[in-house]
């Protein structure tokens, strides 16, 4: 039914968005004049605000259209529709505003303005997140489902596969597999193999077995059939849907972007912008100036006890780098003898290492030397949580040895990190160390850095591999 009616019932959902926007505007309208609440300028007429209607109505319904809210969404999620919504009801608002302001004439209460900018987001939402969710539930029954047949055998087509049968509630069904060559084997990942690529037409044109959709995912090894294959689709109706064999590249978050109508991959994006980017960083500024107060008295402490131990300086400062290649100076309590490098020249600390002091050693042992970096992270330098810097001395040998080494610099160096609590530090291994790293920038959330500074206290500072 939906699958040959999905243009009307796409058209009945805009209509009920329209509708729900209206009963808002009128709602809020009868909350704030009739429910009590002190009316200094009187009540006025209803007609004035049923007359804005003819200007909201059409405003809210092309909005909505431009935001892509009635294109098919299967395999979208719930929160990002849900944001959409919340950015079309802003921009909405501000409209209206804007053209009450400007045209002039009678000017709508702020009190009903301000219901109805509450009221509408979460009524449409609530629609919306209805109807998708009773959808899925179809979809899972066996109802408006989509079929579909992958072309490709190898690795890539295993992920695509493996990803539709994790969505039930998308309504994607694999009939088949196409592959040829070594990678026709007997199915993958459960789903036959019907045929080979030569097979497809005769599939489409199959009016037995319906086939709403062609996933192309080819190997970078069939680069040279891909043209061969849209060729063979050109005088066919099916949708096709093209997977770029790029899981080999996107090594972090990944998205597309529209230049001037031609899509563009972000292979390699850092997590870490706009208002997460600004959210870490109030994160570190609030949660780091309160650490460093209530440790003043422990910094002192330490001061003090180096100065009556070696002597001055107190503090020790190296060049490390972090954000986008930017090298910065770190600081801890100095731990070694002064000069210590002067000999050796720059080489990592090693258990035991004889250019501690005695002081050194302990500071070291439970990463008390690590405190004023507090300071980097408050000036911006740092982060409370992130990959741990690393001197350009070292990083310009391990950048060439190393795979993917400099994606660690996408985020901010921090005090601590995913590394860090399950052992990786001091002169383990590099590898298990920029895996976790990674892992840490991909996943990245405000509620993973508060889990590793919990498990800093303990896995962190009570680590047999500081020293």
């Amino acid at each position: 039914m939906l699958y040959r009616y999905s243009e009307v019932f796409r058209t009945l959902i805009g209509l009920a968005d329209i509708s729900l926007v209206a009963g808002c505007w009128l709602l809020a309208y009868a909350i704030r004049f009739h429910t009590g609440i002190p009316v200094e300028r009187g009540v006025p007429d209803l007609t004035l605000y049923v007359q804005a209607l003819v200007l909201i109505l059409p405003v809210w319904l092309v909005l909505f259209q431009k935001h892509g809210l009635y294109e098919p969404k299967r395999t979208a999620s719930l929160l990002r529709e849900a944001w959409t919504i919340l950015r079309v009801t802003a921009i909405g608002v501000v409209t209206l505003v804007a053209l009450n302001f400007f045209v002039g004439g009678y000017f709508y209460s702020r009190g009903v303005v301000g219901l109805f900018s509450v009221l509408a987001p979460t009524s449409v939402i609530a629609l919306h997140v209805t109807v998708r969710s009773g959808l899925r539930v179809m979809r899972r029954m066996g109802y408006n489902l989509r079929f579909v047949i992958v072309v490709g055998g190898g690795p890539l087509a295993e992920e695509v596969i493996g990803r539709v049968h994790g969505q039930p509630g998308t309504g994607l069904r694999v009939r088949g597999v196409l592959a040829e060559g070594v990678l026709a084997k007997n199915s993958v990942r459960g789903v036959p193999v019907i045929g080979n690529y030569s097979a497809l037409k005769s599939l489409l044109r199959n009016a037995d077995e319906r086939v709403d959709q062609v996933i192309l995912a080819l190997g970078r090894d069939e680069s040279d059939v891909l043209e061969k294959i849209l060729a063979e689709l050109d005088d066919e109706v099916v949708n096709v849907n093209l997977v770029p064999d790029l899981l080999h590249v996107m090594t972090l978050r990944s998205s597309v972007e529209n230049l001037d109508g031609m899509p563009v991959i972000n292979l390699r994006e850092t997590p870490l912008v706009g208002w997460a980017a600004i959210g870490k960083r109030v994160f570190d500024c609030v949660i780091g100036t309160a650490v460093a107060v209530a440790l003043a008295p422990l910094m002192a402490l330490i001061g003090a006890a180096i100065w009556l131990t070696d002597g001055r300086p107190l503090f020790f400062s190296q060049e490390r780098m972090g954000l986008d290649g930017r090298v910065f100076r770190m600081f801890k309590f100095r731990s070694m003898v002064n000069r210590a490098e002067d000999a050796s020249g720059p080489v990592w600390t090693q258990e035991d290492d004889p250019r501690r002091t005695r002081l050194g050693a302990l500071l070291r042992r439970f990463s008390l030397d690590e405190i004023p970096q507090l300071w980097n992270v408050i000036r911006g330098d740092m982060s409370l949580v992130g990959p741990r810097p690393e001197r350009p001395v070292f990083i310009e040998q391990f950048r060439s040895e190393i795979p993917d080494y400099m994606l660690r610099h996408k985020v901010k160096a921090g005090m601590t990190g995913w590394a860090q609590i399950h052992g990786w530090r001091g002169s383990t291994s590099l590898h298990h160390r920029i895996e976790h790293d990674l892992y840490y920038i991909q996943n990245w959330s405000l509620g993973l850095d508060i889990w590793i500074m919990i498990r800093t206290v303990w896995r962190g500072i009570f680590n047999s591999n500081a020293y």
